[in-house]
């Protein structure tokens, strides 16, 4: 689980929406962003790309001190893995990166295996 979002705050999630296909992806970077509504694609003004996003069902709360509603969004920088196999993530990864195929609605997510390049890294140590 990402010890970055709390759990409570995706009570209101029905669906994740993607705009690339998740499953080339080791891991994408998640947030929780303020917008004014609670589906279709929010607005993104982040360095790097969004590549999905949460929708609220009509339940949703808006935020009390801005009106806004709470969603999460995933998201990937440019020197991520993604884009730079060799570089700083080349293993471990974000500590917002967790693994697309373990989020669902209302789901942190988790790191694996996979998001954090463990196997590179236990052929990289010495003997």
């Amino acid at each position: 689980m990402s010890s970055l979002i709390n759990a409570e705050a995706l009570t209101a999630e029905v669906r994740l929406r993607w705009l690339e296909d998740w499953d080339l992806l080791d891991y994408v970077r998640q947030a929780v962003t303020k917008d004014r509504r609670r589906a279709g694609q929010p607005r993104y003004g982040r360095a790097g790309r969004l590549v999905g996003w949460a929708d609220l069902g009509e339940d949703a709360d808006r935020d009390p001190d801005t009106g806004l509603y709470r969603r999460r969004i995933f998201y990937l920088l440019p020197h991520d893995r993604d884009q730079e196999p060799d570089g700083q993530y080349r293993v471990g990864a974000p500590g917002e990166a967790i693994d697309p195929r373990t989020l669902a609605p209302c789901a942190v997510g988790e790191k694996t295996d996979r998001s954090q390049q463990r196997a590179l890294l236990a052929h990289a140590e010495p003997a």
